[in-house]
């Protein structure tokens, strides 16, 4: 990594690079529709990054005041993010899907001077009522913010208060002073706020360095994607969760290669879109969740083939296990059946990615640490486990990109994170290591049940399940069992037209791994409630198994109507 005086994120990404490729393009920018687009190289970049810096300086914005970001995925989003890092601010960005009640809990939390937005979003050929959504967040806030800036998404006029609302750039007042306002920092200051969402409880606003978090990002980027100069990358996850953060952002552009960002979704206009982005652009490193694969790959195998995907080079998944199902999909229709597939695990809490297949690709399995990652497996005593033997995934050493605190909460961060074993990191996953040393994560402690006294991963059997060549997804929740102490119950989801017997589900989970993981039911669904990261919220179908009524905050779900359908199609009834 390029590092430089002063030390500033905005600085590493930005003008590091201008005196050897201030011309080569830093941002591809795909719209919703497929006729936006628009690209930016790093001069360009850098000269609406510095003008914005400006503003947020002429307002008052200055080093580790908060500013909060509920925008689209525009070229704008990525200039605020930078700007904000150039004068020390530190921003909390927020997906811009989440509603109104979600933004304004975080306003009261992380007392924003600015809110930056739009005036709508576009996104799936939907228009989302952005800056009614902020005015409506900061009318039922006890904190108000002292300023908005507004982008000019649509031609869509919204009210604007007067002496606190601004439009992006027209209502922007410079002096003529050239004088740069980037702010060295320290590597420990503050450079961002990232909250993380349950189903219950506070939101945790993840607090992330300076220094450590763009030298953790740096490394591992390099580690996984071996970046060179003229390289495209396209990790299609928001700005508003970590990875975008991460591998959307600040990851490429601190090597100085191009990004591309796009604002709408994968199915939109048709199910071929990720296919026809990564032909027309010739992206090389493509970088995505298995549950975008899995919503892929019930259409069929003939759509990427229609497309020119020759240009990549290696294939990425994140935000939770890959099944063998999904990643030998992704594997032989994307990769031609010959590209490595980088099945990463990371948590918004580290920062930066953790586990890796760096040395070998098996289906499903989350690899080997990072370089200079302490990573082991444990048992309740804090003793390492052998191979084979299901324990707590730990870091045992601090790493560049771990996160400093829980803002204004140090002593829930610590319990959480620390209080399980003194001094170690738990995870919140369990996990084991096979014969060869590579870790393969069973998903998160509450997850594991225990049937008839045998200690079971719920993400070893969807795996299992999904072997299954009718199955596209699946989720596995424990009920009490008068017998067996615990019991499976299995939602489902079928490729597009199958049929299919619940027995040959039984069947695929006995091959795969025994009886004794055979769920006692199986239940097909079309869609499971998700977040707007794609996770599958498996402890609201916990609830819903076990009948509960009261299941909490759903305003983070993507879809929230599956959970009245699951309620009333939930089914007791031996297979």
């Amino acid at each position: 990594m390029i590092v430089s005086e002063p030390l500033n994120i905005s600085h590493i990404c930005l003008d590091a690079h201008l005196r050897t490729q201030e011309n080569h393009t830093a941002l591809i920018w795909q719209g919703d529709d497929e006729k936006d687009t628009k690209t930016l190289t790093y001069k360009e970049l850098h000269r609406e990054t510095v003008g914005y810096a400006k503003y947020l300086t002429q307002i008052g914005i200055s080093k580790r005041d908060r500013v909060l970001l509920y925008m689209p995925m525009i070229p704008e989003a990525v200039v605020a993010m930078l700007a904000c890092m150039r004068v020390g601010a530190i921003h909390s960005v927020v997906f811009s899907g989440f509603s109104a009640q979600s933004l304004k809990s975080r306003i009261d939390d992380c007392t924003p001077k600015l809110v930056i937005t739009a005036n709508e979003g576009v996104r799936g050929g939907k228009i989302i009522a952005l800056k009614h959504i902020v005015d409506e967040a900061i009318e039922q806030a006890t904190y108000k913010p002292l300023h908005v800036s507004i982008v000019n998404r649509t031609f869509t006029k919204v009210p604007a208060q007067v002496g606190r609302d601004t439009y992006w750039w027209t209502d922007m007042k410079f002096s003529q002073e050239k004088k740069d306002d980037i702010r060295p920092m320290d590597p420990d200051d503050p450079s961002f706020i990232l909250y993380t969402s349950g189903t219950t409880g506070k939101p945790k606003g993840i607090v992330h360095s300076t220094g450590g978090y763009i030298k953790g990002v740096h490394e591992s980027f390099k580690t996984l994607f071996k970046p060179e100069k003229d390289d495209v990358f396209f990790c299609t996850a928001d700005i508003g969760w970590i990875t975008g953060h991460s591998y959307t952002v600040y990851g490429p552009l601190s090597h100085g290669i191009t990004t591309v960002l796009f604002e709408g979704i994968p199915t939109y206009p048709t199910p071929e879109r990720l296919w026809k982005i990564i032909e027309k652009f010739k992206v090389n490193m493509f970088y995505t969740a298995p549950t975008v694969i899995r919503s892929l790959q019930r259409f069929g195998d003939e759509l990427p083939h229609k497309y020119d995907l020759s240009s990549l080079k290696i294939l990425g998944s994140v935000g939770e296990p890959i099944g063998p199902d999904a990643w030998n999909w992704y594997h032989t229709h994307i990769g031609g059946g010959k590209l490595p597939i980088l099945d990463t695990w990371w948590q918004t809490e580290t920062g930066s990615v953790m586990l890796a297949p760096l040395t070998s690709q098996k289906p499903g399995c989350a690899g080997q640490p990072l370089p200079d990652i302490d990573m082991d497996i444990i048992n309740e005593k804090g003793e390492s486990l052998p191979p084979q033997e299901h324990g707590y995934l730990v870091i045992k050493s601090p790493w560049h990109s771990k996160s400093l605190t829980i803002w204004n909460d140090h002593a829930r961060y610590l319990d959480t994170y620390y209080s399980k074993f003194s001094g170690i990191y738990f995870t919140g996953d369990g996990a084991y290591k096979d014969k060869d040393g590579d870790i393969w994560v069973t998903g998160r402690i509450d997850d594991e049940v225990n049937v008839s006294g045998h200690r079971l991963g719920t993400a070893e059997v969807e795996g299992a399940i999904c072997m299954h060549p009718s199955v596209v997804e699946s989720a596995v929740v424990p009920f009490d069992h008068s017998i067996k102490g615990q019991a499976l119950y299995a939602f489902v989801v079928l490729k597009e037209e199958c049929v299919v017997d619940p027995k040959e589900i039984l069947k695929t989970v006995d091959t795969q791994i025994g009886p004794i993981a055979r769920p006692d039911y199986v239940h097909f669904t079309t869609a499971l409630p998700k977040t707007r990261s794609g996770k599958i919220m498996r402890r609201l179908l916990k609830d819903i198994v076990a009948g509960k009524d009261d299941l909490g905050n759903t305003s983070t779900l993507i879809n929230p109507e599956m959970i009245e359908e699951l309620r009333k199609s939930i089914i007791f009834k031996k297979i």
